[in-house]
């Protein structure tokens, strides 16, 4: 069996890798001369990538593959070189390089004539060397991993075609280099809103961060100086009642900083809205160098006005920090239809209507969490399904699951584009791992491992716990659950200290034990 795989970032790396391992032939198209996706970093505008200095929004113990930890020598919170070293590792460790052909773009993906008695494609494509001489060729199986970062969004604006001064998009921002000095203002209090405005603030430059809504600012560290998706995405956070666990998660975000003070206050609750990950923007908008202002109601020729009234007249640049829209531009709109930014996905990766079960898209959602562990698992799972290991549903069905997260997902988040692919990390990343069968049983664990088990409920939801079992089931992953934490936080240990002696306290394990029981007790009674 041989599938085509478009795109070389986190889901095509390990999208090669899960067909590696049930094998299946992969070959990878990518248009750079090298892996990453969105993460390979160019100063030139050719295709998304990061900007220079970010730094992830997850901690590197939460964003690993599921059988393949990041080094613990790598920082906690990594800048996106070393998420690069890391994705090179992964490569060069599963001889991933040989099944990619480079420099080459794919121009179409379509139906071969005897689709619906074979499942086959035909994928037509130019090596960016010789465009003029297109190839084809026949595959098996698509599994589609572009992502949903590839066409920036532009909303429009009253008056916006008479600014005089600079119009761009965050797509197109590098780094502060040209921005010195200038007033600038940012349309957008997203991550990328929130860490441009931070970073032009540092160089002289009058910023002015623009926001419709507000939001809620996550600092990436937790109490105790521990990574704050430790906590936020733990099995025993979700199986809290929503309302409960909202205001849990407030009342969290709130101690380290009083949005309202500082002009962020949503009308919302903080599960109701992807968050802002960002440490530096409260401090930057008490000492003056960041102003939080309401939506821009108009442009005039040489700056905006706002709408509680205020305005400048003297701004340089209006950086567009407003996301992206969902496109798949080698795929026709009959295979994957995109409308109003919502692509109809069962289960976010299968097209419902396919008479066969061999196209896939990968990575085309947005978790409150990391992305790489959760398109591992998307990954093992779509090849059981081109394998047959797997079925899908009937199409009603499928309809039927697709209509119901629909609906759930209109009700929990505000209606905005930006919340048509919103999942929760722990609940999908279950979700998948129950299909492929490798989610682990806490149950089975509370008897035969209950260290473990308190460890998988109390702690993160770290990707090897999805290794634990099942069809892929790696031996090193108990190990690479419980050293976690320790592993997480190894490189910021570079000044040792005193140890001082500390028992264990034993009762607060025996009350973890017991909490743990109860609450699976209660789950169970909830399901049956």
């Amino acid at each position: 069996m041989k599938v085509a795989i478009i795109g070389s970032g986190a889901s095509g790396l390990v999208s090669m890798k899960s067909c590696i391992d049930e094998g299946i032939e992969p070959v990878c198209f990518e248009q750079e001369d090298s892996i990453g996706g969105l993460w390979h970093f160019t100063p030139e505008e050719r295709h998304s990538s990061v900007y220079r200095s970010i730094v992830i929004n997850t901690s590197k113990e939460m964003m690993c593959f599921s059988d393949f930890p990041i080094p613990k020598d790598y920082p906690p919170f990594m800048h996106h070189s070393y998420v690069m070293k890391y994705f090179h590792l992964f490569a060069r460790h599963f001889d991933l390089y040989k099944y990619i052909r480079y420099r080459t773009k794919v121009l179409e993906v379509k139906k071969t004539d005897d689709f619906n008695d074979t499942g086959n494609w035909e994928l037509s494509y130019v090596s960016l060397e010789d465009t003029t001489k297109v190839k084809r060729e026949v595959f098996n199986g698509v599994m589609v991993c572009v992502g949903h970062h590839s066409k920036p969004y532009w909303p429009v604006f009253p008056a916006m075609h008479k600014f005089c001064g600079v119009k761009m998009h965050s797509h197109a921002y590098k780094d502060f280099r040209g921005f010195e000095g200038k007033t600038v203002v940012v349309i957008g209090v997203g991550n990328s809103g929130g860490d441009i405005a931070v970073e032009l603030s540092r160089h002289n430059c009058k910023v002015y961060l623009s926001t419709r809504r507000g939001t809620y600012v996550l600092s990436r560290l937790h109490d105790s100086g521990v990574p704050f998706d430790y906590w936020a995405n733990c099995r025993a956070l979700f199986t809290l009642p929503r309302f409960l666990k909202s205001a849990v998660i407030k009342s969290r975000i709130n101690k380290k900083v009083d949005h309202r003070k500082l002009g962020l206050q949503p009308d919302y609750h903080p599960t109701s809205q992807h968050p802002t990950v960002n440490d530096d923007l409260p401090n930057r908008i008490m000492n003056g160098t960041v102003t939080v202002k309401p939506n821009v109601s108009t442009f005039t020729e040489t700056g905006v006005e706002f709408e509680d009234g205020t305005g400048d007249d003297a701004v340089d640049v209006v950086i567009f920090c407003t996301g992206y829209s969902i496109g798949f531009n080698c795929i026709d709109q009959s295979i994957l239809p995109v409308c109003e930014n919502d692509v109809t996905l069962y289960k976010y990766v299968f097209p419902p209507h396919l008479s066969k079960p061999t196209l896939a898209v990968l990575g085309c959602f947005q978790p409150l969490g990391a992305i790489n562990p959760v398109v591992d698992l998307q990954s093992r799972w779509v090849v059981q399904v081109f394998k047959g290991m797997k079925h899908l549903p009937p199409k009603e069905i499928m309809m039927e699951d697709i209509m119901k997260k629909k609906k759930d997902m209109a009700g929990r988040y505000y209606a905005s584009r930006r919340h048509t692919i919103q999942v929760d990390y722990v609940a999908y990343s279950d979700e998948l791992a129950t299909l492929i069968g490798c989610k682990p049983s806490l149950w089975k664990l509370l008897v035969t491992d209950p260290t473990l088990a308190i460890q998988c409920f109390f702690g993160p939801c770290t990707p090897p716990q999805f290794r634990l079992e099942g069809p892929g089931a790696w031996p090193g992953a108990r190990e690479a659950i419980m050293k976690a934490s320790a592993n997480c936080l190894y490189l910021t240990k570079s000044r040792v200290l005193e140890k001082k002696g500390r028992q264990k306290n034993k009762v607060s394990v025996l009350v973890k034990v017991a909490l743990l029981v109860v609450l699976l007790a209660i789950l169970w009674a909830c399901l049956w």
